[in-house]
């Protein structure tokens, strides 16, 4: 059975009319809702299964821009049509959110009349059963203001603010345009308010279409999947791709001259929020394909050109699990010898000095391949949702989803390489030695050894999967360089993200701190996006992939000329 492991996190919308989302500790499956004592659990709800009419208007209101219309959640933010919001009571919800938590940034909603809190709760009860057909889805810089996007048409878009250089949002993301930010551009904490702007997914507009530099071209490659997340070339140029809801893993082989995969395949299924694949031993003829379910590594045997596992998953090791981030990758080491396993955060910032649920998460984690000798490589890393090798080198990278909650240009999200033993500052502190001041005083022994990333990416931008480019296709000067895609904000007033990005390693080795926006044209407004990248890796041919969980596609980014 799949452990659901989302909670309610409504959020108090402040007079500002900005959310601020909370990510409190474990549930075990006989424990209380948020350890709501046991005199609430069944205090009787006066309109449980019958909310007023208006009861979906205030939870709109108060929690809608979060969490989404339905209840689907997004990114970073926890569903409330399924999880444990719908196994508590209305007793326990109902206590929760007039209680709040204050220090993971659940507001109390004791302000709220009680009759509109009870309507709340009941109506949250109702997407539960409704969700089966609910369509799912710092010092001022003295550079220059961007020009926006010849491609934003919304007046309304254009009237907010403008972003302060050197940070961006999606009305400014060109193809082309370069980026750089470091750490002398933060702002302090707080510098504005933590906003909640979650977006709506909506189906593509008509002519809507990625957009790239001139000489390459999009091509749509696969559509009607669900939740494609992760996606990873075998040594033999097969495309495996994790579809994390749904508990499958699919294969995809060859490229047609209309630009669609010549056969597709279910290899396995029955996976538990599968992300991370790779293939064992690392060369040409894996043996293995290891898979990172949220809760464990899991293995199927494979040979070159398997489209079906031709045998059952073997469990090689749980991994930590529960609240919070799920995604787990899976890199090797170039002699097959150590396996590295990267883990996110239970949380937003909680202290893992007195949070048991963040043992051994927020970290990189090294294994021998059967699941032996586990211990921490490295630390500090919220949430390393892409965790990549760089070709020819045992040189580890991970693009990371920093913590939020406080203001929309902190902390960046970063890709950088990870050092063994290298502390890079969650919870307490944040790259250039500057510590988060909800843990004001702790751990003054690690300010100088948070580690400052390669690449400073814009705060929020949900950096995900990243990969390095080793194909002919493109030019010479792309040869070795980072891409990775950002899944786009939610915790920022004018959102920024969504897109695809390339990191120049100067055919060096080494980033210089720059990124470049590669391929944009997912956002419709300050409101809504049609597609969502995700997964990125470097087809047999040259070509990029890209998995989109928005429009629920893989897009194909190839060269055709100047």
């Amino acid at each position: 059975m799949k452990l659901i492991t989302r909670i309610l996190t409504c959020s108090l919308l402040a007079s500002a009319g900005m959310a601020v989302l909370a990510f409190p500790g474990p549930q075990g499956p006989d424990a209380a809702f948020h350890n709501a004592p046991a005199a609430e659990k069944n205090l009787k709800n006066p309109y449980e299964g019958a909310p007023s009419p208006r009861a979906k208007s205030m939870y709109q209101f108060r929690c809608g821009k979060c969490h989404g219309d339905n209840g689907e959640g997004s990114g970073n933010i926890p569903a409330l049509a399924h999880g444990p919001v719908q196994s508590a009571t209305d007793g326990e919800i109902f206590w929760y959110v007039t209680k709040g938590d204050q220090a993971n940034g659940m507001p109390s909603w004791a302000a709220i009349p009680k009759q509109q809190r009870w309507q709340i709760v009941a109506y949250v009860k109702t997407l539960g059963s409704s969700q089966a057909t609910a369509s799912s889805k710092a010092p001022e810089s003295s550079k220059a203001p961007e020009s926006p996007s010849p491609a934003i048409t919304n007046a309304a878009d254009l009237k907010l603010p403008a972003p302060t250089p050197p940070f961006t949002d999606f009305r400014y993301e060109q193809p082309g345009k370069i980026r750089k930010i470091t750490v002398s551009d933060l702002p302090a904490p707080f510098a504005t308010s933590s906003a909640g702007n979650a977006p709506k997914v909506i189906a593509r507009p008509k002519d809507a279409w990625p957009q790239v530099l001139p000489g390459f071209k999009v091509e749509l490659y696969a559509t009607g999947l669900h939740n494609p997340r992760l996606i990873r070339t075998a040594p033999n140029g097969d495309a495996f791709v994790a579809e994390m809801q749904r508990g499958d893993i699919l294969v995809f082989r060859g490229i047609t001259s209309d630009g669609k995969p010549a056969q597709t395949s279910v290899f396995a299924s029955g996976l538990t929020e599968p992300f991370g694949i790779n293939f064992y031993p690392p060369g040409p003829n894996p043996t293995w394909i290891y898979v990172g379910d949220t809760n464990a590594v899991m293995r199927f045997p494979y040979q070159n050109g398997d489209l079906k596992a031709r045998g059952p998953a073997e469990h090689i090791v749980d991994l930590p699990s529960g609240e919070g981030h799920s995604t787990r990758d899976i890199q090797f080491s170039s002699d097959g010898k150590k396996m590295f396993v990267s883990v996110g955060s239970a949380s937003n910032i909680n202290d893992p000095d007195t949070s048991p649920d963040e043992k051994n998460r927020a970290d990189v984690l090294e294994f021998n391949p059967d699941g032996s000798q586990m211990r921490i490589y490295a630390y500090g890393i919220r949430n390393c949702v892409g965790l990549a090798r760089r070709p020819k080198t045992d040189e580890l990278w991970c693009s990371t989803n920093e913590r939020d909650a406080l203001g929309d240009n902190l902390v960046p999200d970063y890709i950088t390489h990870i050092e063994d033993g290298g502390f890079y500052g969650w919870p307490w502190w944040y790259m250039g030695g500057h510590q988060d001041p909800r843990h004001q005083g702790k751990h003054p022994e690690l300010e100088h050894k948070v580690i400052t990333p390669d690449v400073v990416l814009n705060p929020h931008n949900a950096s995900l999967e990243m990969t390095f480019y080793d194909g002919s296709q493109f030019p010479a000067e792309y040869r070795g360089d980072i891409f990775a895609s950002e899944h786009g904000s939610w915790n920022r007033s004018v959102r920024v993200g969504y897109e695809v990005i390339r990191v120049p390693l100067h055919q060096t080795g080494h980033a210089s701190g720059e990124y470049e926006d590669f391929m944009t044209g997912f956002v419709v407004d300050n409101g809504h996006v049609w597609g969502r990248p995700v997964g990125i890796t470097v087809a047999s041919d040259g070509s990029l992939l890209v998995t989109d969980d928005g429009s629920n596609s893989i897009w194909r980014i190839s060269y055709v000329g100047k």
